[in-house]
């Protein structure tokens, strides 16, 4: 069995669950999802819940004697003992509480035994790449969508459609999540859309936002251009599969439209994404983006 630990919001929810997926595929064992954080959650900008019921996705709850057990067992002596003579995951631990040593790809993660309990964002595609096929049958939604967004999805299939996320939200109003992350300026999704306007010829633009309003008054494009804004926070995933029908991308610095663009199927599909994801300095990146996309 499989544990992983569900936090932030659905572009997380979603390494989360691919990275843990992958591993119990590999070793043909249940993987179970810890919604427990949310919860226990407080004084957060960005309100959270448990999104990815929306997805065929194998959905199998912990029950919280089950995470209890890893608990125990990762307080015990032995295994205290352990950990301070290796430094190191080892598939010798029989039941182990793996936490994200850093946040680029830790090969160690894909060799783990039966029996863990994943907690970290796990943010690249090399966590799960190998099973890609079932990473994207498994995060197709659910449900039909309806007559609005079935509209835009006809005018994205028929057109040289360009997505465009910008993330705000907390990014910018609050204060500690601003000096973390930070958000991607006006230029440079200016200079974004230069670059694809050059590589595509008629593009359509659809741009996909927290703050569609904002958006609206403070990026203007000389492009046939739809602000999509209906969704809202409830249908995220909306937004998320209309992004995904879009030919070519670019994104904000984060994990939504992260996963956009990653499951669009076009082959031939280009993304653009900021090469500082981060304002907090010391984090490696380099495992984040693959590596046909491109940086600005």
């Amino acid at each position: 069995m499989i544990i992983v630990k569900l936090m932030g919001g659905l572009g997380n929810q979603m390494f989360q669950y691919a990275a843990a997926r992958r591993l119990a595929y590999i070793l043909n064992t249940p993987v179970k999802l810890d919604v427990s954080w949310f919860n226990n959650i407080e004084n957060i900008d960005t309100s959270r819940r448990y999104e990815l019921h929306v997805f065929n996705i194998k959905e199998d709850f912990a029950l919280p004697e089950e995470v209890e057990d890893f608990k125990r067992i990762q307080k015990g002596a032995f295994f205290r003992a352990f950990k301070k003579l290796t430094n190191a995951v080892s598939a010798s631990t029989h039941s182990t509480w793996i936490r994200e040593r850093h946040f680029h790809f830790d090969p160690a993660i894909l060799k783990l035994p039966d029996n863990v309990y994943l907690e970290g964002y796990w943010q690249s595609e090399k966590y799960f790449i190998d099973v890609e096929g079932i990473i994207r049958k498994e995060f197709t939604v659910k449900t039909e969508p309806g007559e609005t967004n079935r509209q835009i999805a006809e005018i994205i299939k028929n057109t040289e459609s360009v997505s465009v996320h910008v993330r705000r939200g907390d990014y910018v109003t609050n204060t500690t999540t601003s000096q973390y992350h930070g958000s991607c300026s006006i230029d440079y999704y200016r200079e974004a859309v230069g670059k694809v306007v050059s590589q595509v010829q008629h593009p359509y633009i659809f741009v996909f936002s927290d703050e569609p309003d904002w958006v609206r008054e403070n990026l203007t494009l000389p492009f046939p251009v739809t602000y999509v804004g209906h969704n809202g926070a409830d249908k995220a995933f909306e937004d998320m599969r209309l992004i995904s029908l879009c030919k070519h991308h670019i994104i904000a610095n984060s994990s939504f439209s992260w996963w956009g663009a990653w499951l669009c199927a076009n082959p031939d599909k280009t993304v653009f994404a900021p090469k500082k994801w981060f304002n907090k300095a010391g984090l490696n990146t380099a495992d984040l983006l693959p590596g046909s996309w491109l940086k600005i």
